[in-house]
Order: C-alpha cells, then sequence, then structure tokens
C-alpha cells in the first residue's frame, strides 16, 4: 500500500494503542522524549542537550520544546552545521564526566560523524579496559516526508549495528521512547536512540514517574500462533494493520518487537519461531547488509530446526531512495508486503 497522509493517519492510530493502559496517562512520542529529557536533565546536573535547532519554537518535533528556557546555563544549546566536530565535543565532555546528549534531525548527517563514533566513543572503554566511560547518547531521526529522496530519508541503523561498542535502541511507542531514553542516558558507554519522526505524533500510556526499560529486552505486541513476524520501529504498524488482514484468511500472526537492535532479545525471538515455525523480519533499511540480513544471519542457526518454511524479509529495494512520488510508492515497503511474505511462508502466493 503507498504511503499517503491517510496512511500516516492509520499508523498513528494503530500504534497509539499499543500501551494505553500503561500508566493511567496518556502523552504522544514526542510528549514523552520532552518529559524523558526534562527529568534527567533535573536529577542530574551533567545532562545536557545539544544539536542543530534543540532551543527554536518546533524543538526538534516538539521533543525539546522549552527546555532551554527550563534549564538556562548553557544546559540546553543550538549548534552550527559541524558533524564531526561536534560529535568529538560531545564524546570529550562524555569523557570529562558529563553526559551529553546530542541530537541529529537526520539520520543521513550521521556519517559525517563517522571517525568520532567509530574511532572513538565506541572504542574508548575496551581501549582503556574498561577505567575510562563514554556516557553519550545521540538520537537520530529517521523517516521521510514525500520527496524527501535520497540524501535525506535513510535508515542507517545496520551501519552501527556493525560497530562494537554502540547501543541500538528503536523505541516504537510512546511509552518506550520514555522509557528508553531514561536507560540511554542513565547507561556509560554509547547509546544511538532511532526514532521515526511519524512516530512522534503516536499517543500511549506513560507514567509520570521515571521509569527505564533495560536496553536489550524485546517484547510481544500481539501474541500468535501461526507466525512470527519481526519488525523494526515503525514496521509494528505496519505488522500490525497486516495481522489483522492475515486474521481473515485464518494465519494468526504473533508480532515482536524487539525495542534495541543492539544488544538484541534472541531469546524472545527463538521461543516464539519455535511455536510457531515461521518468521517474517520487517525493517526500514535496505536489505542487503540491512539490519534484517545481520539479524537473519545471527539467528538462523538457532532456529533453523523449527522453520516450516525459509524465513521471508521485507525491506528496501537496493536502490537510492527516490524522490518521484510514483516510485516512493513502489520504492517503500507496508503491510501489504508483510501479507505476501506471511503468505509466502505458507506457500500462498509468488512473487
Amino acid at each position: 500500500m503507498p504511503w499517503t497522509e491517510v496512511a500516516v493517519d492509520r499508523a498513528i492510530k494503530r500504534l497509539s494503542s499499543a500501551d494505553k493502559n500503561a500508566g493511567g496517562r496518556v502523552l504522544s512520542y514526542r510528549e514523552a522524549l520532552r518529559e524523558a529529557l526534562h527529568q534527567a536533565l533535573k536529577r542530574d546536573p551533567r545532562v545536557f542537550i545539544m544539536g542543530e535547532g534543540v532551543d527554536d519554537p518546533l524543538g526538534i518535533f516538539g521533543s525539546t520544546v522549552g527546555l532551554h528556557r527550563e534549564f538556562p546555563g548553557g544546559r540546553v544549546f543550538d549548534t552550527p552545521i559541524a558533524e564531526n566536530g561536534l560529535t568529538g565535543f560531545a564524546v570529550g565532555a562524555a569523557l570529562a564526566g558529563m553526559r551529553p546528549v546530542l541530537v541529529h534531525m537526520r539520520m543521513d548527517f550521521l556519517p559525517l560523524s563517522f571517525d568520532q563514533i567509530i574511532n572513538h566513543a565506541s572504542k574508548l572503554c575496551y581501549m582503556s579496559g574498561g577505567r575510562v566511560h563514554v556516557p553519550l547518547v545521540i538520537r537520530a531521526i529517521i523517516g521521510r516526508g514525500w520527496g524527501s529522496a535520497a540524501q535525506h530519508s535513510q535508515s542507517l541503523q545496520a551501519l552501527f549495528m556493525h560497530m562494537p561498542g554502540i547501543k541500538v535502541v528503536v523505541p516504537s511507542s510512546a511509552y518506550d521512547a520514555k522509557g528508553l531514553l531514561l536507560s540511554s542516558i542513565a547507561d556509560d558507554n554509547p547509546v544511538i536512540v532511532i526514532e521515526h519522526r511519524w512516530l512522534y505524533d503516536i499517543k500511549g500510556g506513560v507514567p509520570a514517574k521515571e521509569y527505564i526499560i533495560p536496553i536489550g529486552k524485546g517484547v510481544i505486541r500481539r501474541p500468535g500462533r501461526s507466525a512470527t513476524v519481526l519488525a523494526v520501529s515503525l514496521m509494528v504498524s505496519e505488522a500490525m494493520e497486516a495481522a489483522k488482514k492475515l486474521k481473515e484468511d485464518g494465519i494468526d500472526v504473533e508480532i515482536i518487537d524487539p525495542r534495541s537492535l543492539v544488544p538484541f532479545d534472541w531469546e524472545i525471538v527463538v521461543d516464539s519461531v519455535k511455536k510457531t515455525g515461521r518468521l517474517v523480519i520487517a525493517d526500514l533499511g535496505w536489505r542487503s547488509g540491512g539490519a534484517a540480513e545481520i539479524i537473519l544471519g545471527r539467528i538462523h542457526n538457532k532456529i533453523r530446526g523449527y522453520l516450516k518454511a525459509d524465513v521471508q524479509i521485507v525491506a528496501l529495494p537496493d536502490t537510492p531512495t527516490p524522490s518521484c512520488q510514483r516510485l516512493e510508492r513502489a520504492f517503500y515497503r507496508g503491510s501489504e508486503d508483510i501479507v505476501k511474505a506471511v503468505k509466502k511462508t505458507y506457500g500462498l502466493h509468488k512473487r
């Protein structure tokens, strides 16, 4: 199904109910992120936030609005467009005992910071024998509008899954957005928090108190017995929609949200596949060398004895992202692709 404004609205409604009973109060994803940052800033004077636009009226899609006024004195500040230098500044601050949160409005430009992330932030704890820590959080925002094209819409999570020393989290609900961000800020080494910008309007139950979600612990979003769908970030919404359609055909899908790509909750996936015998992995990035293939490569030996069919991957075709709306419809993946992949494990659909 092509992405349209209607599709976005439907995705928001589907994910908004995911944690509606948690805590008895409702916040949007953006509000949950802001509350986490507010509580972290208030609790720990070592926490500060930096990034392009963190103090402007829009405040990173609403996630940092007003924080620079509530926490003056350089605790929340705008930065120039100098990604590598600023990441180095953040790494240095972390080494000096601070706990910086560096915000990237577009993940596409994180490669400009690769030297600081790959050769410094991710390695220093190991190279020092654990004597040095780098408590740095990088918020990296992914997702597209319409016509965002090849340089402003990339989901590069697989690149960071390849780097030892970095944790990678992908919250898909408002509840997880707050809990995982607080966990990331509390962590003593680098964490990249990947947020899909189509998630900012979803709503769910979010407790007012501080809480953390262990990094590396997945969750079953929908129990089922016929097939397992492992869905990353926004693809959780698409999997939930696919489950409704598959139920009409008598296929009861179990949906797993890993919440964290590094470390990864292998056990929850293995236990599910033991029960269902079928696995579909749905990711937001490209297929070749992407997160889905990395996960499959790591898990296949653990599950192959339980599989009733080949594992299917739903991911982007191996081309740069187009800007033309017609090509976008062919390029992006959604619930219909998940339906086809699940049916293929039953021999019911031929691509």
